[in-house]
C-alpha cells in the first residue's frame, strides 16, 4: 500500500508559523501533523505501507529530511515530488505520477483525525472516500449515496443543500493507475471545473466507467486550519491518548512547580515557580519561569521556536525568533 500526500500549499491561515515551518511539519501533541496522519493511516490499513510520496513546494533540505524520516519510521520508502504551480488537486496529484500505481491512499496534509481502529480498509473495493456528517455543507465537497451505500454523485461546494456528507480528504483506490489516467485525461483535454482540475471530476469519470466507490468514516475529524483550531486539536489528541502523562519527558526539571496532565513536555525543559495546566504543549529546550501555562503556551496561544515572551496574553500567535515583552 502506498500513501500520497499533497502538501505544497503555503498555509497562509497559519501564518506567522508557516513563514519558517511548512504547515504539515508543525507539531501537534509532540509530532508533526504529517507524521500523525501517516501513522493513523497505517493503523487503518490491513497491508504494510511500502511507500510515502510527498508532493511539496520548495521547502528546503531540512524539511525534506524531516519528511523522509516520517516515511522511515513507518518502514516505508519516502519520495519527494515538486509542485511548481497550483491548478487544482488533480494537477497536484499528477506531480507524483510515478507513484500513482497499485493500491494507494491519498490524504491531505492537514486532515488530522482519530481513526476507528475497529474498521480496516476494505482493499477489495474499487475506491473508498472518507466523509463526515456536517451541519453546514456549503463550504465542502459532498457525496450522494444510493440505497447500497455506493456513491452516485460528487458535488463541489453547492450553495443549495444536496447532502451533508462532507469529503474530508482521505481516499483509497485499488488501482492507482486507473485514477492516474483519468486525471491525465483532464489535463490533456483542459477539462476544468471552477478554473481548476478537480479530483472529483476524475472520480465521476471512473464511476461512469464502472468503478464502484463507497464511503467510510473516522472516529473524529480534527481541524488544523488556523491557530485556534490547531490549539483545540492539540488539546483533543492529548486528552485522547496521553491522559497517563506519557507525553511528558520524565527528565523535565521542576523547581517549585507542577504539571497537571495531560501535557506534552519535550526534552531539556526547565520549569521554575510555575504551574502547567492540562493540554499544554511545551517544546524542547524551553525554560518557563514564574508563569501559568494553559493549552499551548500562555492561554489559547501558539508560540514558535526561539521565542522570548514576557507578560500576559489571551490568544497570542508568534512566529519563530519573535521577542515580545509586555
Amino acid at each position: 500500500m502506498k500513501i500520497i500526500i499533497p502538501m505544497a500549499g503555503m498555509g497562509k491561515r497559519m501564518r506567522p508559523h508557516t513563514l519558517t515551518t511548512p504547515k504539515p511539519l508543525i507539531p501537534v501533541a509532540g509530532k508533526p501533523m504529517v507524521q500523525r496522519i501517516a501513522e493513523d493511516l497505517a493503523k487503518m490499513s490491513p497491508e504494510k505501507i511500502t511507500e510515502i510520496a510527498f508532493i511539496v513546494g520548495h521547502f528546503g533540505e531540512v524539511a525534506e529530511k524531516g519528511l523522509m524520516d516520517v516515511a522511515k519510521k513507518l518502514g516505508a520508502v519516502g519520495k519527494i515530488y515538486y509542485q511548481e504551480e497550483a491548478h487544482g488537486i488533480a494537477h497536484a496529484l499528477l506531480c507524483a505520477k510515478e507513484s500513482l500505481s497499485e493500491k494507494l491512499l491519498i490524504v491531505f496534509a492537514d486532515t488530522l483525525f482519530i481513526p476507528d481502529t475497529s474498521i480496516k480498509i476494505d482493499t477489495t473495493k474499487d475506491g473508498i472516500i472518507w466523509v463526515q456528517q456536517v451541519e453546514d455543507p456549503r463550504q465542502f465537497g459532498v457525496v450522494k449515496l444510493n440505497e447500497e451505500g455506493c456513491i452516485t454523485d460528487f458535488v463541489e461546494k453547492s450553495p443549495t443543500f444536496v447532502s451533508d456528507l462532507a469529503i474530508i480528504g482521505i481516499y483509497y483506490f485499488k488501482d492507482g493507475a486507473f485514477l492516474r489516467d483519468e486525471m491525465q485525461y483532464l489535463i490533456d483535454n483542459n477539462l476544468r471545473e471552477k478554473g481548476e482540475f478537480q479530483l472529483t471530476t476524475a472520480l465521476e469519470n471512473m464511476k461512469k466507467k464502472g468503478a464502484k466507490l463507497f464511503t467510510s468514516r473516522v472516529a473524529e475529524w480534527l481541524d488544523c486550519g488556523n491557530k485556534d483550531a490547531t490549539v483545540a486539536t492539540n488539546k483533543r489528541i492529548l486528552e485522547m491518548y496521553y491522559n497517563d502523562g506519557s507525553a511528558t519527558n520524565p527528565r523535565v526539571e521542576l523547581v517549585n512547580s507542577k504539571i497537571v496532565q495531560p501535557c506534552f513536555v519535550g526534552e531539556n525543559v526547565k520549569i521554575v515557580n510555575s504551574t502547567v495546566v492540562p493540554y499544554a504543549y511545551i517544546g524542547d529546550n524551553t525554560t518557563i519561569d514564574d508563569s501559568i501555562v494553559k493549552k499551548a503556551v500562555l492561554s489559547n496561544s501558539m508560540l514558535g521556536n526561539n521565542v522570548e515572551f514576557s507578560g500576559n496574553s489571551q490568544g497570542a500567535s508568534l512566529g519563530d525568533f519573535s521577542v515580545v515583552k509586555i
